[in-house]
Order: C-alpha cells, then sequence, then structure tokens
C-alpha cells in the first residue's frame, strides 16, 4: 500500500474517531442532566449532527475551505461533490469538526432550551459562525491564500479555539439569553442532580478515545509525528482531570465527579492548539492549568448566576484560550515555522483568541436575542417542570410514570389502587415498595375511617338515650321548683331544685351538641333547603340568644343590605349556625361591649358575619378553637356556659353546604367569624 492510501486510511480512521465524539456527548449531556429531560438530549445531539453535516456540504465546507477573498471567506467549494480520494477524505474529517462544534452548545442550554429554538441554533453555528472563523485560521489548508488570521501567524493546530472556543463562546451567549433552570438560582441551596454519572463518566471515555482521532488525524497524514501528538494529547487529558482533583477540594470544599470529568475535557481541550509542537512536559503543564482553569471559571459562573449545565464555557472556551495561548508559550516556535519570535507569536495567538470572542459571542448574542424575539429559545415553566422528554417529544420514562400515577392518587385522593410497577428495573422496586407502604396506609385509613364511623354512630345512640331521662329530670326539677303541689319547706330544697333543672339543662345542651356533631360525621345529617330571608333569620337567631341568657349591657347590631338575595340552604342548619355563633360572641363579649350580625354578597359567594368586640383568641390558639371540646377560656363560668362544640358543629354544617368557615381574632380587640356559602345554590332553587 503506497504512502497516500497510508494517509487517507489514517484520516478516515480518525474522522471515525472524532465522529464517536458524538456518542460521548451524547452520554455525558443525558448522565448529567435530570432523567425527565434526557431523551430530549439524545434527539437534540442526532439533529444537531445531521443539520451541520447538510449545512457543512451544502455551504460550510465552501464557506470555510474554499477559494479565499481577501482572507476573510471562502467563495467555492459549495454542495461538495467528490473530486478524488484525498479531498473526500479532507472533507468527511473537516465535516466532523464541524458537527463537534454544534454540539457541544447542547449540554450548556440543556434542560430548559425549546428543542426547535436549539436546531435553529445549531444551523447559525455550522452555517456562520463556525466556517467563516474557520476560513480566518485555516482558510489555506485545502489549498490557496491563506484566512487573515493564518496570515499573520496564528496557529491553531487542532482547533482549540476554532472548533472549541466558538463552541464556548456560543454557548455563553445562549446560556445568557436563555437564563437559568427554573430553581437553580433560588437560594434553596439544593442542587440539580445528574441521573446518571457512570453514563456521564462513560461519556467522557469516548470522547477522549476520540480525541486520539481529532487530534492525531489534524496531520492529516499517517506521519511519524502521530504517535507523540497522541502521547501529548492523552496525558494532557489524565493531567487535566489531576488538576481539578487537586484543586477542587481546596475551592469548592469537596470533590464531585463531574469536576473531575469536566478537569479531563478541560486538559483534552488545552493541548489541542499545541499538541504538535510542545513536548510531554509541556503537554502536562497544559493539561493540569488547563484543569485547574475550568475549575474556576465554573465557580464564576456559578456565583454570577450563569447556568451552564455542562459548564461548556470552562470547558471549552476558557480551557481553548488557554491552549492556544500555550502554542506561544511553550511550543516550539521551529515546529509552528511561522517565522515569529516568541512575543510575535503570542500577539498572534493573542489575536486570533480575541477575534473568536467578540465574533463568536457577538455575532450570536446579537442572532439569538433577535430569533429569541419571534421564536421563543426557552420553553414554558410547565414544560420545563414536566421535563423536557415528554413537553418536546411527547416521550416517557418509567420514573415519570411512576409521577404521574402518584400526582393522580393525590389529585383524586384515590390510594385504593396501586401504581404500575415496571419489572425488573430500579424503578420498578421503588414503585413495588410504594405500593406495600401504600397498601400499610390505606388499610390503616379504613381501620380509622370504620371506628370513628362506629364511634359516631355510638355516641348518636347515646346521646338519644340520655335525652329521655334528662328530659323527665329537668321537667320534674321545674315543678318541684315552682312547688305546684305545695310548699317545699325549707328554701334549701327550692334552691337544690333550681340546680337541679339548671345542671340538667345543661347537660341536655351538651348531649344535643354531641348528637348533632355525631349525625354529621356519621352523614345522616339530610339537608332540606328552602330560600332563607337572611334578615328574619339574624332577628330570629337574636331573639334566641337574648331569652335564653344574661345579655344585659351588651349592644346588638343587624346590618343587611336589602340588596342582599335570599340564601338557599337549609334553614334549620344556618339557624343552628348562627346561633353557635352568636352565643359565642355573647360568652366573651364584657359589659359595653358589642355584637354585630352582618350578610353581604361577594362574587359567588353569600358571606354571613358574626363579630364581636370580647377578648380576642391567641394565634397560637387559633386553629384549636374549632376543634371538638376545646375551650380557651380558663373562667369556670364562662366555660359552663358552652360545650366546646358550637364552633366544631357550625363549620361541619358550613362545610354540608360546600361553604367555608373563616376565623379572624386580634387580642383586645374581638373575634369576627365569617361564614361563605355558595350563591349559585340559590341560582339552582329557581
Amino acid at each position: 500500500m503506497d504512502a497516500t492510501k497510508i494517509d487517507i486510511v489514517w484520516v478516515l480512521t480518525a474522522s471515525a474517531l472524532v465522529f464517536m465524539m458524538q456518542a460521548g456527548f451524547c452520554c455525558l449531556e443525558s448522565g448529567s442532566v435530570r432523567s425527565k429531560n434526557s431523551i430530549n438530549v439524545a434527539a437534540k445531539n442526532f439533529a444537531d449532527f445531521c443539520i451541520s453535516a447538510g449545512v457543512f456540504w451544502f455551504v460550510g465546507f465552501g464557506l470555510m475551505f474554499g477559494a479565499s477573498y481577501n482572507g476573510l471567506i471562502g467563495t467555492e467549494n459549495f454542495l461538495f461533490s467528490l473530486t478524488d480520494p484525498k479531498s473526500a477524505t479532507f472533507f468527511v474529517f473537516q465535516l466532523m469538526f464541524c458537527g463537534t462544534a454544534t454540539t457541544i452548545v447542547s449540554g450548556a442550554i440543556a434542560e430548559r432550551a425549546r428543542y426547535s429554538g436549539y436546531l435553529l441554533i445549531s444551523l447559525v453555528v455550522a452555517l456562520l459562525i463556525y466556517p467563516i472563523f474557520g476560513h480566518w485560521a485555516w482558510g489555506g489548508v485545502f489549498g490557496g491564500d491563506p484566512g487573515w488570521l493564518a496570515a499573520l501567524g496564528f496557529v491553531d493546530f487542532a482547533g482549540g479555539t476554532v472548533v472549541h472556543s466558538i463552541a464556548g463562546w456560543v454557548s455563553l451567549a445562549a446560556v445568557i439569553i436563555i437564563g437559568p433552570r427554573t430553581g437553580r438560582f433560588d437560594g434553596s441551596g439544593a442542587p440539580f442532580r445528574s441521573h446518571s454519572l457512570p453514563l456521564a463518566a462513560l461519556g467522557v471515555f469516548i470522547i477522549w478515545v476520540g480525541w486520539i482521532g481529532f487530534n492525531g488525524g489534524s496531520t492529516l497524514a499517517a506521519t511519524d509525528k502521530v504517535p507523540h501528538i497522541i502521547l501529548n494529547t492523552v496525558i494532557a487529558g489524565a493531567f487535566g482531570g489531576l488538576g481539578a482533583m487537586l484543586l477542587g477540594p481546596i475551592m469548592m470544599k469537596r470533590l464531585d465527579v463531574p469536576t473531575m470529568l469536566n478537569g479531563a475535557l478541560a486538559g483534552l481541550v488545552a493541548i489541542t492548539p499545541a499538541a504538535h509542537c510542545v513536548s510531554t512536559a509541556g503537554a502536562v503543564t497544559i493539561g493540569a492549568v488547563g484543569g485547574g482553569l475550568c475549575v474556576l471559571t465554573s465557580l464564576l459562573l456559578d456565583r454570577w448566576k450563569f447556568d451552564d449545565v455542562v459548564y461548556a464555557f470552562p470547558v471549552h472556551g476558557v480551557a481553548g484560550v488557554w491552549g492556544t495561548m500555550a502554542v506561544a508559550l511553550l511550543g516550539d516556535l521551529e515546529t509552528l515555522g511561522t517565522g515569529l519570535d516568541r512575543w510575535g507569536q503570542f500577539l498572534a495567538q493573542g489575536t486570533g483568541v480575541l477575534t473568536a470572542a467578540v465574533w463568536a459571542f457577538g455575532i450570536s448574542y446579537v442572532l439569538l436575542s433577535l430569533i429569541n424575539r419571534f421564536v421563543p429559545l426557552r420553553v414554558s415553566p410547565e414544560a420545563e417542570r414536566i421535563g423536557l422528554n415528554v413537553s418536546e417529544h411527547n416521550q416517557s420514562t418509567e420514573q415519570l410514570d411512576i409521577l404521574r400515577s402518584m400526582e393522580v392518587q393525590r389529585l383524586t385522593g384515590d390510594f385504593s389502587r396501586p401504581i404500575p410497577v415496571e419489572p425488573n428495573s430500579d424503578i420498578g422496586d421503588i414503585a413495588r415498595q410504594y405500593n406495600l407502604v401504600l397498601e400499610n396506609l390505606y388499610s390503616a385509613k379504613m381501620e380509622a375511617e370504620q371506628a370513628s364511623k362506629a364511634k359516631s354512630n355510638f355516641l348518636a345512640s347515646m346521646s338519644h338515650e340520655l335525652r329521655t331521662p334528662l328530659n323527665a329530670i329537668i321537667g320534674f326539677s321545674e315543678m318541684i321548683n315552682r312547688q305546684y303541689f305545695g310548699p317545699l319547706g325549707s328554701e334549701k330544697y327550692h334552691e337544690y331544685a333550681g340546680d337541679i333543672m339548671h345542671s340538667s339543662r345543661h347537660l341536655l345542651s351538651l348531649v344535643d351538641d354531641i348528637l348533632d356533631l355525631s349525625k354529621i360525621e356519621a352523614g345522616r345529617n339530610t339537608l332540606n333547603r328552602s330560600l332563607i330571608d337572611i334578615a328574619a333569620l339574624f332577628d330570629d337567631c337574636l331573639r334566641v340568644v337574648t331569652g335564653a341568657i344574661d345579655c344585659n349591657q351588651i349592644y346588638f347590631d343587624i346590618k343587611v343590605p336589602e340588596t342582599v338575595s335570599k340564601l338557599f340552604a337549609d334553614e334549620r342548619a344556618i339557624k343552628q349556625v348562627v346561633l353557635n355563633l352568636l352565643f359565642n360572641a355573647v360568652k366573651f363579649t364584657p359589659p359595653g361591649g358589642l355584637v354585630t350580625l352582618s350578610a353581604r354578597e361577594e362574587p359567588g359567594h353569600h358571606i354571613l358575619e358574626v363579630s364581636d368586640t370580647g377578648k380576642g383568641i391567641p394565634d397560637e390558639k387559633l386553629e384549636r378553637v374549632i376543634e371538638p371540646f376545646q375551650q380557651l377560656h380558663s373562667d369556670p363560668h364562662i366555660a359552663q356556659l358552652g360545650t366546646g362544640l358550637g364552633l366544631s358543629i357550625a363549620k361541619a354544617l358550613t362545610e354540608a353546604h360546600d361553604g367555608e368557615l373563616q376565623i379572624d381574632s386580634r387580642v383586645g380587640r374581638g373575634t369576627t367569624v365569617r361564614v361563605l356559602l355558595p350563591i349559585r345554590a340559590a341560582a339552582d332553587a329557581k
């Protein structure tokens, strides 16, 4: 086999290795995001290569390697067609480079970028940003006049700037325009965890293997330089990882896997411009510094709240800048062959680096901002929440399916059915354990409900049984107290008969409240709805209260506008609600105080209010007052006036009408209890 054929075989092999980097980037990004976005990653990585390949064939190769117009742009070789095997081989190799440049951006804006928006970004990179700068730096490689940067002596052996820094600057612009993921910098401190770090690590290993072709194939021939270039590449990647491993714990107080992986990638990027012109010791230095710079820049991005998911800018942008400048600092000038001294080479490299930053960041920021105005680059918050797998591709994962099933249970309140179990998977094991817990909780819930129902039935039965003898005691004690059958003799007997009557009435009130509450809890309290005049109901309730207890020196006010419509509800139940609230208000209102009954309408509701100017309820006890048998006042005289069930009954009866009971209270200023009842019921009555 002649030398030309060997060269072709080597470069095509290198092309295949570079193509493998697409799989590596897919694994790296997919493992770095949450599982609900992993399918989206695969879709983006596949699509961007197809787009970049098509665009590069159509126009990109011509712009990059066609005959130069003043060193600015290529003017031929559009719609590239096979001319000879060597040219076709060069095209394939460069096509892989274009694909790499576009796919790097994907990881930076993962988990919130719209799929269609990302494809437009890929189109901009492959069509304009990458090939034009590539012409400036590499324009003369395929023949003809060099690009203007190459003419200055700028050297970028395998694309540390042309491919990686360009992609890094575009990534930074896209990150700024699209913004961080929801919750990424909300101050909670909760990290966004990678769903599979082993997958991400596998991706880095694949990329590392691909870099052998990336740098080794850039000789464009199977020369004796290839082994040294590959050695520098591999060793720089290793020391990039070591640099991150050493600096990470110092700067971050921890050593995490993503930092190690990114350090190795940064080392690989950094050696790319200089792999052919530095010693192995130089490659060690370049790689280690690249890994360290990646750690420092990543911390700065987090501090500035730039959400670069895979830290594409530190890895590719910053490490690419460093590696390109290292050409002048550590490269062998004779090997470079530019004819420049060390300072001249430094200026040429700096010009290329600065130009790449201004060009890639500037043009991408302008174009992406313009695109974002017409085609939003970011998905909606809801789409971001459920994940791009579903929102962008209508695809799901086992984890998401389980979460959906749990969400349905939460919304419906039906926990009687288990969630689906995927056999022979980690997610399936989680689902299986969840179902076991759910089964136990459901059984306990049913037992508790049965016990509660049994209790309510018992109380209802016992309350009914107690009412008959109590009514008899009250009746007989009242006869004795009034001396229907003659004088009692001693005045003490008359006093004792009154005590019996009052105590019996209190006990009957307690039994009646228990009976009412138990009926409600047992679901035996049927509502007989009718149209109710609210003002008349308030008058009736006030007469009952003032006739039942001593209301001396307590003032009452009723406010019911004539515009308030009639209430469609169970009159007995609503009257009981108002009475209970009134009794409570009077009970805790001191002499000279005011109790107000009011009614009004608001959209969708009748609102009944009972307000007092009493002592009020402390905030820490406000939730307890609705609980059964809770009496928050320590005065035994006040306590004996009620059962502690009034508010509980009022709440239960209100909720039976699909209403809501609200309590506002301030210590020393009084309490307002508000009953909200839906107006729609009245419309149903008509």
